[in-house]
C-alpha cells in the first residue's frame, strides 16, 4: 500500500499517497494500518489531503481501522475534500470520524 507513516505528537498520522481509496486498495491500506493497531498505535489521523476518491470499499476499510481500536483509541480524518467530504456526510461518517481541516488540528482534537 503507497502510504506515508508519521509520528506527531503520540499519534500516528497515517499519509495515503494515492488518488484514490478504493476496491483495489482498500484491503492492503486495512491490513496496514489495523497492523500498526495491533502493535500498539492507539491515537490515528488519518490524513485524506492527496485522496480525491473514496468508494464503499475505502470507507468500509476506515470503519474498520476504528473498529479495531475497540474502544481504546480514537480516529480522526483530515484534510477531506470535495466529492470524499461529500461521501462521508452522505453516509454520515462525519458523525463517526472526527474530520479536522488540518493535519495539526487532528492531531489536537485526539486528545493527549
Amino acid at each position: 500500500m503507497d502510504m506515508q507513516v508519521i509520528e506527531q505528537d503520540n499519534a500516528t498520522v497515517i499519509v495515503p499517497t494515492l488518488r484514490r481509496l478504493d476496491a483495489a486498495v482498500a484491503p492492503a491500506f486495512k491490513q496496514d494500518v489495523v497492523a500498526r493497531v495491533q502493535a500498539g498505535a492507539t491515537r490515528l489521523v488519518v490524513d485524506l489531503e492527496q485522496v480525491e476518491f473514496v468508494d464503499s470499499s475505502g470507507l468500509g476499510a476506515l470503519v474498520s481501522i476504528l473498529k479495531s481500536l475497540g474502544g481504546r483509541g480514537a480516529v480522526a480524518v483530515c484534510n477531506v475534500k470535495g466529492p470524499v467530504l461529500n461521501l462521508f456526510k452522505l453516509t454520515r461518517m462525519d458523525k463517526v470520524f472526527t474530520i479536522a481541516g488540518t493535519r495539526a488540528e487532528a492531531v489536537a482534537r485526539l486528545g493527549a
